[in-house]
């Protein structure tokens, strides 16, 4: 069984400083120890410790040049260090610090400090590890964007709501109650969490917040609490209904190759105009959402979508009318606006670029190539492969 003990890895050139922390240490943590900069290294990337206690003063690679290139690497940046060295000077402790060092501890060592430092260092780590789980885990309930704002502080758990122009999205699957009836629990689950889960990411990669899923239904807004402009927010959401029809049709060709024979379309509608954003409830239990008129007319436009369609505003369209390319339809009759509603259709040929799987098939052939899934250092060798069975049927 693998120790629970936090683990401590201990780097230093003299063997008796070695042997000295080790058995300071070793009641409590779990403690490795390397002898040189590039033997801490490797042993960093092959099992990642809690804390590590780094000499600066070492042949070849010094303690400085170790630290560097630990914060150079994502996956060891956040290790917390402690410097063991018999420099003292203002100067020396600065450079360390300016590296990302958190704490010297002086030589000759004495076992309260270090015992103190060390508890002290890995108790702070381990509550920052907790915090970004919890926040993790937070951000798999409200939009990231939200979690982030409040742990930075830049946003209160009050109830406050303010007017901003934002840009409203709305999706759902065309007639999805009624083409489930017949399918069993365990495929409607499959299709819809993965439906789910590919258009959440599509929406996070655009900057968009997503507010709710309601039932088969997804909505998502731009402008709050990030924005990078009216007309930008509104591009950013057009562009993103774009390549979750891309992404849907995609999904469509593999579900099939999974063997699934069921599938469905989605429609989507985009307005651009002034709600009321903020937190909304009771001192007990709020909800951070959009509310208004143009919230409920993005929601009349996806209602109105053909299956596969995007419908947007007025508005909408005279923010990216620059970059995306639409057709104006016939004025429609939504429910809660007395006046005909201008929307526009986007057009078809705007989702035809980009493209990240692609099928060939036809009696005694099969190919699927996803993008998505084919690593980049992969797809040289993939094209040679396609080339070489392209030779073959020759």
């Amino acid at each position: 069984m693998a120790s629970m003990k936090p683990h401590i890895l201990v780097v230093d050139d003299t063997p008796d400083n070695l042997f000295l922390m080790q058995s300071l240490l070793e009641d409590k943590y779990d403690v490795r120890t390397a002898a040189s900069g590039p033997e801490a290294l490797e042993l960093v990337r092959t099992n990642a410790p809690d804390l590590i206690l780094l000499d600066i003063m070492m042949p070849g690679m010094d303690g400085h040049e170790v630290l560097r290139r630990l914060r150079l690497n994502a996956k060891t940046a956040a290790i917390p260090v402690i410097f063991l060295t018999s420099l003292n000077s203002v100067e020396e402790e600065q450079t360390g610090f300016d590296l990302g060092a958190a704490d010297y501890i002086a030589k000759p060592i004495s076992p309260p400090i270090v015992l103190a430092r060390v508890h002290a260092h890995l108790e702070r780590s381990g509550n920052a590890r907790r915090l970004q789980a919890l926040s993790d885990k937070l951000s798999r309930y409200l939009a990231p964007q939200v979690v982030q704002s409040l742990f930075d502080g830049s946003r209160d758990a009050e109830i406050r709501t303010q007017r901003k122009k934002l840009t409203v999205f709305f999706s759902d699957i065309k007639d999805f109650t009624a083409s489930t009836a017949k399918w069993q629990p365990e495929e409607i689950r499959f299709l819809l969490n993965s439906y789910f889960s590919e258009m959440s990411r599509i929406a996070y990669d655009h900057g968009g917040t997503i507010d709710k899923f309601i039932g088969d239904a997804m909505m998502v807004f731009f402008g709050d609490p990030e924005t990078r402009g009216v007309k930008e927010d509104a591009l950013a959401c057009v562009r993103m209904a774009l390549a979750m029809q891309r992404r849907m049709a995609e999904l469509q060709v593999l579900w099939r190759e999974l063997g699934s024979d069921k599938s469905f379309e989605v429609r989507m509608g985009i307005n651009t105009g002034y709600c009321d954003v903020g937190n909304f409830g009771s001192d007990l239990r709020m909800d951070y959402t959009i509310i208004g008129a143009e919230v409920n007319l993005a929601a009349r436009l996806q209602q109105a979508a053909d299956p596969g369609g995007i419908l947007m505003s007025r508005e909408t369209q005279s923010l990216v009318r620059d970059e995306i390319l639409s057709v104006e339809q016939q004025p429609l009759i939504a429910k809660g606006f007395p006046e005909p509603v201008k929307a526009y259709l986007v057009e078809a040929d705007a989702m035809a670029s980009s493209r990240k799987v692609f099928q060939w098939e036809r009696l005694g052939m099969r190919v699927l190539v996803d993008l998505d899934r084919l690593p980049e250092a992969e797809r040289a060798a993939a094209a040679r492969e396609l080339r070489q069975m392209a030779d073959q049927l020759h």
